[in-house]
Parts: C-alpha cells; structure tokens; sequence
C-alpha cells in the first residue's frame, strides 16, 4: 500500500508540487510563518477558538442551552484525541512514506518526520476537533472548520503530506466527531447537568449574568445565587428540581 501516489502522473502527486511550489516562490520569513502556523499556530488558535466558545455557550440565558452546549464542547476535545486514536492502526496499515521520500525537488520547511503520512494527524485533529465545537456553537464551528482546512494547506505547503492524505485526516475527524457525537452527548450531558447544579462548580457552567437575567424552564435544575444565601428559593438554598 505504500505506491498510493508514486506515479509522477498521480493527480496528487501533481497537486502537491504545485501547493507546495508556492513555498519555493515564497520569502523565506514567510515560509518561516507558514511553518509554525501549520505545526503550531492553527493548534492554538482552536484552543482559544474553544475557550471562546466556552464563555459564549457559558452566558446562555436558560440552564438547558448551558448544560447542551458545554456537553457538546467537552466533546470536541474528546473527540480529537479518538480520532488520533484510530489513526494509528491506520497508518500502520497503509504504511505511506513521507511524500519527500519518493518524489525529488519538494522544498520541505520541516525535517525530522519519519513515520507514515497517511492519514495526517494534524488534519485529523484539527477537524474532529472544529466538527465537535460546531456541535455545541454553529457560529465558532464554522470559525473552527475554517482554521482546520487552513491546517490542512498547511501541511501539503510545507511539504509533509500529500493532499489525499489532509482530505482523509478532515474526513476521519469529521466522521468521528458526528458518528459518536449522539452517544458522547448521551454521556456527558448528565455529568455537565450536575456540576451545574453545584453552587461554585456551576458558574464553570453557566454565568451569573446568564443566571441574574432568566428563570430556570420547567424541568429544569434551579440554581441557586449564592449571594443570596438562604433566600436564594425553597429548601433553604438546596437545588431542587422544577415539578
């Protein structure tokens, strides 16, 4: 399985020189900023991508839209590292070598990468990580989606990866985040209600401008201010659950 692109007539052997072309016409500072973008920056960036996402999904004005949203990007995290996961027996099946090792003239902005290039882990962890956060907010996934095609580029530009390999990274994350998601939402969903219901805990959840400006819906945990003390509603600050 190692011949995927050997041939010079391989569509993706075509596509790579030219994506890749782009760094040999490039300044060398720029190459320089594609190389950490592509090995780093785009890693960070969905970091602060979920943080955001977390502080928005945080102010929500009713517990339920708190509790689903935080589930679903506890999720995200979660679903990037099985995606890795299930790309290790992968790998070692196809067994692809480094588009650098057959294919001459590639200018590479990375050294040192020695195992197989099928399927890329960059790409599959960025998007299974993007597809997770666009389950629990549309308006950062799309932002996050768009960072991990961006990563996908990256990685066919600085020479490591063939095309085919990024577009079965994206393709694996993507089908890893949504296939489980059902069962993962399942899971978590519980565990977010009750740090929610948490007097401390629960701001982690939910904000208190969000908690300040709505009731808590019918069938819902209400969750008591803790300025408030023992006037924060019936049983004396307890959480209770609406009838």
């Amino acid at each position: 399985m190692a011949g995927l692109a050997s041939d010079g007539s391989n569509p993706d052997v075509s596509l790579l020189y030219d994506i890749n072309g782009l760094a040999k016409a490039a300044p060398p500072w720029f190459d320089r900023v594609m190389e950490f973008v592509g090995e780093y920056g785009i890693m960070l960036a969905l970091v602060l991508v979920v943080l955001g996402c977390w502080w928005s999904v945080r102010r929500r004005g009713t517990v339920n839209d708190s509790v689903t949203g935080l589930a679903g990007l506890l999720w995200a995290p979660l679903a990037a590292g099985i995606a890795v996961l299930v790309n290790i027996p992968i790998r070692g099946f196809v067994e692809r070598p480094r588009p650098f090792k057959d294919h001459q003239g590639l200018e590479v902005l990375i050294g040192g990468k020695t195992d197989f290039s099928f399927v890329s882990d960059h790409a599959t962890l960025a998007m299974a990580l993007a597809v997770g956060v666009f389950v629990a907010h549309r308006r950062y996934g799309l932002l996050a989606i768009g960072l991990a095609l961006v990563e996908g580029f990256c990685r066919v530009y600085m020479g490591v990866h063939y095309p085919t390999d990024v577009l079965g990274g994206l393709a694996l994350g993507t089908a890893v985040a949504l296939l489980l998601a059902p069962l993962a939402l399942a899971l978590l969903t519980p565990l977010v209600s009750a740090v929610a219901r948490a007097p401390r805990a629960g701001r982690l959840v939910r904000s208190r401008r969000a908690g300040d400006r709505q009731p808590a819906l019918a069938g819902t945990a209400v969750i008591p201010d803790p300025r408030l003390g023992a006037q924060a509603g019936p049983g004396n600050g307890e959480n209770d659950l609406a009838a």
